[in-house]
Order: C-alpha cells, then sequence, then structure tokens
C-alpha cells in the first residue's frame, strides 16, 4: 500500500482549456444592444472555438436576446447601462445581464392574446430543457443580475419508439 499523499493528476487534467474564462461588457440600455449583444457572444464563443452544441447556441443567443430585452425595457430608467457577462467552464456556459434597477423579475405565464411578458418564462423553459439552470441574484450597486447556466451539449434524449 502507498503511503504519503497521493498522486497529483496530470496537468492537462487540472489546467483550463483554452476557451475558459470569464469576458465582461457593457451596453447602453437601447434597443440597438440586443442584436449586438446576441452577435458579440456568438462572434466570442466562435472565436475561443467553444465546442456548444448547435441547439444549445440557438437556445442561449435566444436567451441573450430576451434578457437584454428585458433590461432596455424594464431597467433603462434607472440602467442607463447594462452588462452581459458571458463565463464558460469546461463543459457548461452561463449568461448574465446586469443592470441598476432593483425590480426583480418573475416569469409569467401571458395570456395567449398578450403580444409580449412571455421572455422570462421563455428562458427558464429554454434553460430547463438544456438541463441547466437559471436565476436572478441582487448586485452590490442595488441592481440584479439574471443568468443562465447552459451545458455545451444538450440532455441524452432516449430514442424515438417504435411502434
Amino acid at each position: 500500500m502507498p503511503s504519503g499523499p497521493p498522486a497529483e493528476p496530470p496537468e492537462e487534467l487540472t489546467s483550463p482549456l483554452a476557451y475558459e474564462g470569464v469576458w465582461r461588457f457593457t451596453a447602453p440600455a437601447l434597443d440597438a444592444s440586443v442584436p449586438q449583444a446576441r452577435h458579440a457572444v456568438r462572434d466570442l464563443l466562435a472565436q475561443q472555438c467553444v465546442p456548444v452544441a448547435a441547439e444549445i447556441m440557438d437556445g442561449l443567443l435566444l436567451i441573450v436576446s430576451e434578457l437584454v430585452t428585458n433590461a432596455v425595457r424594464h431597467a433603462a430608467l434607472l440602467s442607463p447601462q447594462i452588462a452581459v457577462q458571458l463565463t464558460i467552464g469546461a463543459n457548461w456556459l452561463q449568461i448574465a445581464i446586469e443592470d441598476s434597477h432593483p425590480y426583480r423579475p418573475k416569469a409569467l405565464e401571458a395570456d395567449q392574446g398578450d403580444v409580449g411578458g412571455r421572455g422570462l418564462w421563455l428562458v427558464k423553459s429554454l434553460t430547463a430543457e438544456a438541463g441547466g439552470k437559471c436565476g436572478v441574484e441582487l448586485t452590490a450597486n442595488g441592481g440584479k443580475a439574471i443568468w443562465a447556466e447552459l451545458p455545451f451539449a444538450p440532455l441524452a434524449t432516449s430514442p424515438p419508439r417504435v411502434p
């Protein structure tokens, strides 16, 4: 039986992968920031060669659009700037949209006749479907950060049943 401390894992198992890290940028709380934020996130993931599955990428970009749109529509009065933070781990990523407005939104299911109001519900649904999680945290400046964490690959689904 060997004695002493356990052997260290090989360095390649403990070193961060090339694409791991945290990127943060700010944008004005304007409608034009919605596509700009979406494109910036997409381009950053491509530039870093992050192996995100296409269906996760599609969901992520929709989540970015919904969260930035909500910040622009509902927080701009108290938050002329919003922050977008993308954190990339070994096999997951987290997007967070931060504003200075203290109101913590709730995900509501809108009535069929409503034109809007489903954004956070959609974010929760997309995140859960991918096997991720989402939430809202208060920030030090009295505002909030709404975040969604997703795996790089979707949950494994069972094969369709053949009758």
